[in-house]
């Protein structure tokens, strides 16, 4: 399968790296990107062919096309990409980008899918949503996963708008894991231990943690309880988060991304 990306960032290099590791051959990855620099980098680091625009060389022997640029350059990239489509399958990983606004930017092009991929994507964990239009068939689909679960695992959405909640869970979600972490490593701190050995205690406890949850067959208010004697120091420390309210915070800052995922999606596409 022969795929190009257009932008050459963080995470296009992410699904570049994958792909080769899993036996893409690097003959067959083509990359837009305007940024010498990153152009440089991309061939140096994939053996990648590159191209500075959009142009018929780097887009007509595509199977499928990964847009991964910044959601404010999606439409231009569209306008740019519109006329040189045949039957490629256009994947956008830019957050708030509506299908059928890129399908209008694209000239009623309809073999698009959505995807909301997330930064562990980096390290090979990450997890993606998708969704595709009815104009892409199951081979197409298969194709449009196959570059996200280089990098992770998929689920696939059955409506669209379920994508906003995908980017509140898992796509912002990496940002609540570190927060979480940051508060952990600070309490260590003000208990006593050296910087190094705080951040060595909340990491582990953190990774050893959810390993142990995904291992197990309880659910995690079950593996909660078994931790949290009667009396004890984990119930005191529930406690305190349940007067103040932290499990409710969390679901709160969650819908308000879902939220604020839906706005980027109606400015977006308040565009011509």
């Amino acid at each position: 399968m022969n795929i190009t990306f257009i932008g050459g960032g963080n995470m296009a290099r992410a699904l570049i790296g994958g792909l080769v590791a899993r036996g893409q051959a690097s003959n067959a990855l083509s990359v837009v990107e305007i940024s010498p620099d990153t152009r440089a980098t991309v061939a140096a680091r994939f053996g990648v062919a590159t191209f500075a625009a959009i142009e018929a060389a780097a887009v007509s022997h595509a199977d499928l096309i990964v847009i991964a640029v910044k959601p404010q350059n999606v439409r231009s990239v569209a306008r740019e990409l519109a006329t040189l489509l045949k039957r490629q399958v256009v994947v956008t990983i830019a957050a708030g980008i509506r299908l059928a606004d890129l399908s209008r930017w694209l000239l009623g092009y309809r073999r698009l899918v959505r995807a909301m991929p997330n930064t562990p994507a980096l390290i090979g964990a990450g997890i993606a949503g998708l969704y595709a239009l009815s104009g892409v068939d199951a081979e197409g689909r298969t194709r449009a996963a196959s570059i996200l679960e280089a990098v992770g695992t998929t689920l696939w959405c059955e409506r669209e708008d379920e994508l906003d909640a995908v980017t509140a869970v898992s796509g912002s979600g990496p940002a609540y894991v570190f927060y979480f972490l940051e508060a952990l490593e600070q309490a260590a701190r003000e208990l006593g231990f050296a910087p190094a050995d705080a951040r060595r205690l909340a990491y582990a406890t953190f990774s050893g943690s959810t390993r142990l949850a995904e291992q197990s067959e309880s659910e995690p208010a079950l593996l909660r309880a078994q931790v949290t004697s009667k009396g004890g120091t984990t119930e005191r420390a529930i406690g305190a988060m349940e007067e103040a309210s932290v499990r409710a915070a969390i679901i709160a800052a969650v819908k308000s991304a879902a939220e604020r995922a839906r706005e980027m999606g109606e400015r977006f596409g308040s565009e011509p």
